[in-house]
């Protein structure tokens, strides 16, 4: 099943949480409260969980293989710095606006 569509829901800049994430497969199943969290070394992406009644969390939905863990993250992540790099091109022309002559 492929991603046909991840949308950022929320960035963050406090934290080692990013963003949080909703992604669509196959124009079909929406899978929401993805979370993209910083790690020691890089970035990771974190499905969505629940807290257990003995404090585990978890996963309500996840990938099953390692190449659909990679294509889940790769994409996610691949979207989220798409996302940074817009809205720093959008802050620029903000900014920069009236100050030509």
């Amino acid at each position: 099943m492929e991603i046909t569509d991840v949308k950022i829901r929320k960035i963050l800049s406090d934290g080692r949480l990013r963003a949080v994430v909703s992604i669509t497969l196959g124009d079909m199943i929406a899978v929401h409260d993805i979370k993209i969290v910083q790690g020691d070394e890089r970035l990771f992406v974190a499905m969505p969980s629940r807290k257990e009644e003995n404090g585990i969390f978890r996963d309500i939905v996840h990938p099953i293989s390692s190449s659909a863990r990679r294509l889940l993250e790769e994409s996610i992540i691949e979207s989220y710095e798409k996302q940074l790099v817009e809205m720093k091109e959008e802050e620029e022309s903000v900014s920069g606006e009236g100050t030509e002559i």
